[in-house]
């Protein structure tokens, strides 16, 4: 089920990407928050994305994060990339809570996970860095 609100910055939720085109993300994958709320800008969100390979070649819009305990499968590394140079503004219908399963009456299990303040930090720079404003990075 989708979420219907914006979830906080640093938040690691599931984005389907379906509909999008190549070399866009096209899967569904786990994703970090980025954006806060905004009044005038209902059911939208800015995620950056995160992937399970390590990148062919490593930028500064990259950088690993590591999970513990690991998020539900089947994204259940315990380290994963940030793409930096794939930030997408989504609609909230894109996005779902990770969930491991239902517990014993039935009810779905959800999996609420943010990062720590150092490491969104480490993917606010990568950002910067995969839009083109890497000077800016010295301001955060």
């Amino acid at each position: 089920m989708a979420v219907n609100f914006h979830p906080d910055p640093g938040t690691v939720v599931i984005c389907d990407f379906s509909g999008f085109r190549e070399p866009e993300m096209i899967k569904r994958r786990p994703v970090i928050v980025l954006s806060p709320r905004f009044r005038t800008r209902d059911k939208l969100c800015t995620v950056v994305p995160l992937s399970t390979q390590r990148p062919k070649s490593i930028c500064e819009y990259h950088c690993q994060l590591a999970f513990d305990p690991v998020l539900p499968e089947p994204y259940n590394e315990p380290r994963m990339w940030v793409k930096a140079d794939m930030v997408s503004a989504v609609s909230f219908e894109r996005l779902f809570l990770p969930s491991p399963g239902k517990d014993s009456v039935g009810q779905r299990i959800y999996d609420v996970r943010h990062i720590g303040e150092a490491e969104f930090k480490l993917v606010q720079k990568c950002v910067l860095h995969g839009i083109g404003l890497a000077s800016l990075t010295s301001h955060l």
